[in-house]
């Protein structure tokens, strides 16, 4: 999470820049206050590896900048607010870009595993007045995230809830005949194995210098941190995937975590012949980022479609 300008060069449009306003965040959200304590500088924050001092700081922030009532559940993924707004405003400059140049508003795009914490749609369309559909496998993260959208008037209208029960489907069954999306979002599950997983916690564990009996501060089911063959395999059948749905989706794009991963994944966008692909680079502090962009269309017809 951001906690300094200078070593979180976040997007410019990106509400979470600098230092955290405990001041303002406790303000927002009183529950915070029994959470934020001197650190070892002098300077106000929260014991990183209390998850629920994380999950209240998550709630303050969504409070504040977005006027946004949050709860979720325990032992899901807790997402880096800030962090997850990048990619939000990096999507909207790809859109803009077959847009005049001008970033459009209320328009129409999918979250692939929203998960019970909804993040996306929600920062989304408090930004930009988008209209999300969003969908998951877990049953019990639909319900999560649907009560989300019930406690805060008027996402009903912007945000609506698909589960996935196609097993081994990513777009099939979730985008209904006739719908068409400006654009696809998506953080695919990291891991390959629930093994793997829980080494990348404990390295998680140790890079942020915590004794290795730590509780894990970022929760996580599942389906949230692995499936079978882990990010690679997951994009690469969203590619697969994607031929399909040429024609009804402008831009599919996901997170790619992993650098080392895109060249196997540009080859196989490649090899179905997609018409343009882009890589979107994204900072936060030291950790590098990015998300993958394809698309079927032509400029001029991407164009048409984004002024519908």
């Amino acid at each position: 999470m951001n906690k300094s300008a200078a070593a979180s060069p976040f997007h410019p449009r990106n509400r979470h820049q600098g230092r955290y306003d405990f001041a303002a965040l406790i303000a927002a959200h009183p529950p915070l206050a029994d959470k934020v304590r001197p650190n070892g500088y002098g300077e106000l924050s929260i014991a990183f590896d209390d998850a629920q001092a994380v999950r209240l700081l998550n709630q303050a922030l969504l409070k504040l900048f977005y006027n946004l009532n949050w709860q979720l559940p325990d032992g899901y993924l807790t997402p880096p607010v800030p962090g997850r707004a990048d990619y939000v405003h990096a999507l909207a400059d790809l859109l803009a870009s077959d847009n005049g140049g001008a970033i459009p508003r209320e328009r129409d795009i999918m979250d692939i595993g929203c998960g019970a914490n909804c993040i996306y749609p929600l920062i989304g369309h408090a930004e930009y007045g988008w209209r999300f559909t969003g969908t998951d496998t877990s049953a019990d993260g639909i319900t999560a995230a649907s009560q989300i959208i019930a406690s805060n008037p008027g996402l009903q209208r912007g945000i609506r809830l698909r589960r996935q029960k196609q097993a081994g489907a990513i777009f099939t069954g979730v985008v209904h005949k006739n719908e068409r999306y400006h654009a696809v979002m998506c953080n695919p599950p990291f891991h390959a194995s629930a093994a793997e997983a829980a080494a990348g916690s404990q390295r998680k564990v140790r890079n942020l210098g915590l004794k290795r009996d730590t509780p894990l501060n970022f929760g996580g089911q599942h389906n949230e941190l692995w499936c079978e063959g882990g990010e690679q395999a997951f994009i690469g059948q969203m590619i697969d995937e994607s031929v399909q749905f040429a024609d009804r989706v402008i831009w599919f794009t996901s997170l790619v975590s992993r650098k080392e991963h895109l060249p196997a994944l540009r080859d196989r966008l490649k090899a179905i012949d997609a018409h343009q692909v882009r890589i979107i680079d994204m900072a936060q502090g030291q950790k590098q980022s990015r998300f993958l962009a394809w698309t079927f269309m032509p400029p001029a017809a991407r164009a048409q479609r984004m002024a519908r």
